[in-house]
């Protein structure tokens, strides 16, 4: 382990070479500390039933939403005049439309073949909560960028919406290489990927099948798999997770029936007193104007939900090498555990920076924690 300073100033440790019975009785015996979707499923577990529809929301409407703590420089809205953005759409492989942003720096040379990358947004998120940030700022380093609604979520084609489909999510990352392959201004064998939070499990699963992602970087990663089988650092037993998986198959049978769709996890709408300093983490985030997005909740469907149980990034995971990794974590995020070992498991070339000081969701917007200088010396290297 070695000390490194990125252009920021910042200074990182690196390593080289980690859901009536009644319902809510459940919730409280599977406890504080199990996670799901980037967001809590335990204490923070929200049981939301809405009518089966496409608009259906749990979103809050009103717009006077407190400020946050905008600390740390953070900037999730953040727009450049350096840089041209453009809405586009493509279809995966399941001719599903796909809404993605274009990220292009204004001075870029369009003759010439220029290297390129795909940002994906945090699980239950959508492009405008920090994905939009990281591809502005990489593109102001040079690089053509490309934020993208995962299917399901935000412009993205997907029914029901906020349904869990670990697979098409990774099928999003390659359509998005796609995209980028059919422009003429970028190099077709320089293209790489950037996953922050549950889109880290997803950039890993489509690299594991698409060569084509020459380097991939996670930020704030959870594996969604060991995250919903486990919860953090293994607190959800095998009858809870089995109490889980029952409540979701009776779900079915409702929703089959015509009855109402249930929204699962997720961040909270209201804290109290009992609130989890985690759950005040993303409420901090998502329900202030700090990072709020009209067009999301993070409560993704119960009964899709429980798929994630089913999803295993990290299974071979050193096949992706020689192609290079790296993962950047908080030193006190309590989604730590998951980058460290998806280092443990990656072959060469990987490397593990821990940011000192930063939290979970400080590395969703807080620009003077992220490690943009890191970010950037990662792809220059490995998109030659």
């Amino acid at each position: 382990m070695n000390t490194k300073s990125d252009t920021a100033g910042q200074t990182m440790k690196t390593a080289s070479a980690g859901r009536n019975r009644t319902r809510r009785g459940l919730i409280k015996r599977v406890g504080a500390g199990a996670a799901v979707l980037g967001v809590l499923f335990a204490t923070g577990f929200t049981s939301t039933a809405q009518a089966a529809t496409p608009s259906a929301s749990v979103a809050p409407s009103t717009p006077n939403l407190p400020p946050g703590d905008t600390s740390n420089g953070a900037d999730n809205f953040y727009t450049s005049d350096s840089v041209t953005v453009q809405k586009v759409s493509f279809k995966n492989q399941y001719r599903m439309n796909v809404a993605g942003n274009l990220f292009v720096p204004k001075n870029l040379n369009r003759r010439a073949k220029n290297p390129a990358m795909v940002v994906g947004h945090p699980m239950g998120a959508v492009k405008e909560q920090s994905a939009n940030l990281y591809a502005t700022k990489m593109a102001e380093r040079g690089f053509v960028t490309m934020s993208l609604d995962l299917s399901f979520w935000g412009k993205s084609d997907g029914r029901p919406r906020n349904a869990v489909s670990p697979d098409i999510y990774a099928e999003d990352f390659s359509a998005a290489v796609d995209f980028l392959r059919t422009q003429t201004f970028v190099d077709k064998e320089r293209i790489g990927a950037i996953g922050i939070c549950g889109s880290g499990s997803f950039v890993i699963s489509a690299a594991k099948i698409d060569p084509r992602i020459k380097a991939v970087a996670t930020v704030s990663m959870y594996d969604m798999g060991a995250a919903n089988r486990n919860g953090l650092r293994k607190s959800v037993t095998l009858e809870q997770r089995k109490d889980i998986l029952k409540q979701a198959a009776q779900q079915r049978d409702v929703e089959f029936a015509g009855g109402q769709t249930e929204y699962t996890s997720g961040t909270p709408e209201q804290l109290n007193d009992n609130s989890t300093p985690v759950e005040r983490e993303f409420y901090d985030f998502y329900r202030t104007a700090r990072g709020y997005s009209p067009n999301t909740t993070t409560h993704p469907t119960l009964t899709s939900n429980v798929k994630f149980v089913n999803f295993y990034p990290f299974a071979d995971i050193e096949t992706i090498s020689p192609r290079p990794m790296l993962f950047i974590t908080g030193e006190k995020a309590h989604s730590r555990e998951f980058s460290e070992e998806a280092y443990r498991l990656a072959g060469e070339a990987k490397e593990l920076v821990v940011v000192p000081g930063a939290g979970h969701v400080d590395l969703y917007d807080r620009v003077n924690l992220i490690p943009f200088g890191k970010l950037t010396t990662f792809f220059r290297n490995n998109l030659k």
